[in-house]
């Protein structure tokens, strides 16, 4: 096959382009999706954008929503498909972590298209060391988790709240 074979509209000058729309009839097409999957699956633990843009599939998976008041902090994370038995949850020096995998339905060769992650994943949350970890608390349902870490009482004290004057 010669680079010539890989251009998608027509090879004569006389016509104008033809551009193919469907993407089995469009080598390019296709070695660009692939090529964009590759880089994707390389940077996927990193917790990075990846090159072309779009949010690596398991870097910045599951979504997660933090919340703090004076008293604690809760992260509240969305798991579509997975049961409790499949995630792991851990409190390791000032890291919350959230592992697991989430398996596949259907047998790989049935499928002809998917943009639903599958496999291993794990996130790595920032929460610092001030965390009460005896009082640590987690629930799951209907594919969130939630889980509430309790601040110590020394961490409580350090904080001081800033009246604001209006001018």
């Amino acid at each position: 096959m010669s680079v010539r074979d890989l251009i998608p509209w027509g090879k004569s000058s006389n016509q104008a382009p033809t551009v193919y729309r469907n993407v089995e009839h469009n080598p390019v097409l296709s070695l660009h999706r692939e090529v964009n999957r590759l880089f994707d699956d390389v940077f996927r633990g990193f917790d990075l954008p990846s090159t072309f843009g779009r949010l690596s599939g398991a870097g910045m998976w599951p979504n997660v929503e933090i919340a703090e008041t004076d008293r604690d902090l809760r992260i509240t994370a969305e798991l579509p498909g997975l049961d409790e038995k499949d995630v792991e949850v851990l409190l390791e020096d000032g890291m919350l972590i959230l592992r697991g995998e989430k398996k596949s339905e259907t047998d790989d060769g049935d499928r002809y298209f998917s943009e639903r992650f599958y496999g291993r994943f794990e996130r790595r949350i920032a929460v610092g060391s001030e965390i009460d970890q005896d009082k640590v608390k987690g629930s799951f349902r209907n594919g969130i988790l939630t889980v509430t870490l309790p601040k110590t009482e020394t961490a409580r004290s350090r904080t001081k709240r800033i009246a604001i004057n209006g001018s």
